[in-house]
């Protein structure tokens, strides 16, 4: 028998935030990804996500198109993002470091998140799901994600460092 955990996309997000002229942050997320756990041991199971690059989102539809373009996710030639897992590491009782690479606009670096465990339970229609929070930082210049200007007073509009978290639920599938 093969265990699958796939992605409750109803009870999923993938959410950012960046600081915006270095005295707010933005916060954005992709509405659309997918992924999944491919394993019945999380600590040894394949791990991966595919998100829409084109399902930006951050409230502001000019920003929205920015992020689409060249200057950033250049959309047109690059329709996903992409992690893979290669570890996924207990830390804690329910604290985990999951390290993968991360593929943005063809390039591909290693990153690690902190991650929390919520536990294994059963929905009213005796589904077996699996929640996670996920949290970590990445330096957006790693990708080629390099789009800025400097402000008159000093700094620059758009932070190098993006915080990014996820919320994430998924179904038990048995083959």
């Amino acid at each position: 028998m093969t265990t699958i955990w796939t992605l409750d996309p109803a009870h999923s997000e993938l959410t950012f935030k960046v600081k915006h002229m270095m005295i707010s942050n933005v916060r954005g997320e992709f509405k659309s990804f997918n992924a999944s756990i491919d394993g019945e041991d999380f600590e040894k199971a394949k791990i991966s996500a595919v998100i829409d690059s084109s399902s930006i989102f951050t409230n502001a539809g000019d920003r929205d198109n920015h992020l689409k373009s060249a200057d950033f996710f250049d959309v047109e030639n690059y329709k996903e993002l992409t992690f893979e897992g290669v570890s996924f590491k207990k830390v804690d009782d329910d604290e985990y470091k999951l390290t993968g690479l991360l593929t943005i606009k063809g390039v591909s670096k290693e990153v690690t998140f902190d991650v929390e465990f919520g536990g294994i339970n059963k929905d009213p229609w005796g589904n077996e799901k699996a929640g996670f929070s996920l949290t970590g930082k990445i330096n957006r210049k790693d990708w080629g994600l390099n789009w800025n200007a400097a402000l008159e007073t000093g700094g620059v509009l758009v932070s190098e460092e993006v915080k990014i978290a996820a919320e994430v639920q998924f179904v038990k599938q048995v083959s």
